[in-house]
C-alpha cells in the first residue's frame, strides 16, 4: 500500500502539481473581506514522511529547507504589499506546514487539525474533509482574510486541482462548507 500512495504522489508531484486549472487572480483579492488563501506549505524536499514520524517532534518529519523558509517569507512579503498586513492564520499540525505559516509573518498561528494531512491514512480523507468543510463554513464571511496552510492531498481534494510547493486558490467565504473558488496564486 505504502509503494502505490509513493507512486501516486510522484505522479502528482511530476506531473500535476504545479497544474492549475483556476485563473491566476491578483493577491490584492485576498485583501478583500471574507477570503481565504488554502496554501500549500512551502518547499519541503521528498514525499510524505518518514515511518514512524512523530507530529510532535520535527525532527522525524520531512521540514522545509532554505529554499522553502525564503519561499515562505518571500509570499509573505507580496501578501503584505498586496495589502494583507494581518490575517488569522490557522495551520495543519505538520512542522512544515506550521514553519510555512509563521515564516508569512500576517499574524499569530493557530494549528488546525482540519488541516492535517490524510497521506498514508487514506481511511482519514473523508473525515478530514468534512472537518475542513466545517471549519471553512464557520469563518465569518466579513471578516479579516484567512490563510490556511495545509498539504498538496489536501488541497487536490477539496479543489480537485494540483498547486506547487508555496502556491495555493483564493476563495470567497459564503457562510458554507464549499466557499467559492476565485482563481489561484502561483508560488515565487
Amino acid at each position: 500500500m505504502r509503494t502505490a500512495q509513493l507512486i501516486l504522489a510522484s505522479f502528482i508531484f511530476v506531473l500535476g502539481g504545479a497544474v492549475w486549472a483556476a485563473d491566476v487572480i491578483s493577491l490584492t483579492e485576498l485583501a478583500k473581506p471574507g477570503r481565504v488563501l488554502m496554501l500549500r506549505h512551502a518547499n519541503a524536499p521528498g514525499i510524505g514522511d518518514p515511518p514512524n514520524f512523530k507530529l510532535d517532534d520535527c525532527s522525524t518529519q520531512r521540514n522545509l529547507d532554505a529554499a522553502g523558509r525564503a519561499q515562505a517569507q518571500a509570499l509573505g512579503r507580496r501578501l503584505a504589499q498586496a495589502g494583507v498586513r494581518e490575517a488569522r492564520v490557522y495551520s495543519s499540525q505538520w512542522c512544515r506546514c506550521l514553519e510555512t505559516a509563521r515564516l508569512l509573518n500576517l499574524g499569530p498561528v493557530t494549528p488546525q487539525p482540519a488541516l492535517n494531512s490524510f497521506f498514508a491514512r487514506s481511511g482519514q480523507r473523508e473525515t478530514t474533509l468534512v472537518a475542513l468543510r466545517s471549519f471553512l463554513a464557520g469563518l465569518p464571511t466579513s471578516g479579516p482574510p484567512v490563510i490556511v496552510v495545509t498539504h498538496q492531498f489536501t488541497i487536490n481534494a477539496f479543489t480537485s486541482e494540483g498547486t506547487a510547493s508555496g502556491g495555493g486558490s483564493v476563495f470567497e467565504l459564503n457562510g458554507s462548507g464549499a466557499p467559492r473558488l476565485l482563481g489561484a496564486i502561483k508560488p515565487d
